[in-house]
């Protein structure tokens, strides 16, 4: 069976245009108009993955995704969010909540194709990733990351990341030391290949920074190349 993705959107000439170029590419399109129909229609249908925009005539599209993410039943289903250019606050709201990426209108369907096929790609390996990191603690200075409990510590107190933060950190302990290219983190972070091109890197490394507390200055940004999790101190 073909996997599904509910198109929430108010705009019936979007939704129209999506659901016609995902049907071309093998997907099966639900649609939802308002924000009440997109919650109800996620936990009846269950859909692999949701098209969300921010901007609905009832409830906001964080309103949405917080309801999603709240349901234990719908928690785990993938979200990307589509934005209108000056929706900044939102946008970090959404990946507050747990929104695992965001495209600005107006896009190119190619493009947002590429990333649902790449998040897709991402959720269906998560398992056999799970598997891998069973069991293994790293720790790098201040920050602590359990790899196998999905947890992580700041000088021994435990801080609440979203999914995607947690395996942007993962990946950049992992690396201690060394510097991860934009490109390496949205290759091994969000799965997308050279094809998508994406600033969601950026801005989930600020959001990480912010939650970081006392591990914040170990983070660090090496301009025009990535970044990376190293001593401030230079040890």
């Amino acid at each position: 069976m073909s996997e599904s993705i509910l198109v929430v959107d108010d705009e019936k000439d979007l939704v129209d245009v999506l659901d016609y170029n995902l049907c071309k590419a093998g997907y099966r399109v639900i649609t939802a108009m308002n924000g009440k129909a997109a919650v109800d229609s996620a936990r009846r249908d269950k859909p692999q993955l949701v098209l969300l925009d921010l901007m609905l005539p009832d409830l906001s599209g964080t309103e949405v995704l917080k309801a999603l993410r709240a349901d234990p039943s719908t928690r785990a289903i993938p979200i990307i969010m589509l934005t209108a250019c000056g929706e900044e606050i939102d946008r970090l709201l959404g990946f507050e909540l747990g929104a695992d990426d965001y495209v600005t209108k107006p896009f190119s369907v190619r493009e947002l194709i590429l990333r649902v096929k790449a998040v897709l790609r991402r959720k269906s390996s998560a398992a056999a990733d799970d598997e891998d990191l069973g069991g293994q603690v790293r720790t790098t200075g201040p920050i602590e990351v359990d790899l196998a409990a999905h947890k992580v510590r700041i000088a021994g107190h435990e801080i609440e990341l979203t999914l995607t933060e947690f395996k942007l950190l993962a990946d950049l302990v992992n690396a201690r030391g060394r510097v991860r290219t934009r490109d390496a983190l949205l290759s091994e972070v969000w799965g997308y290949n050279s094809d998508v091109m994406s600033r969601t890197v950026d801005t989930h490394v600020r959001r990480l920074r912010e939650k970081l507390g006392a591990g914040a200055d170990w983070l660090q940004t090496v301009r025009g190349v990535g970044c990376r999790i190293q001593d401030p101190q230079g040890g």
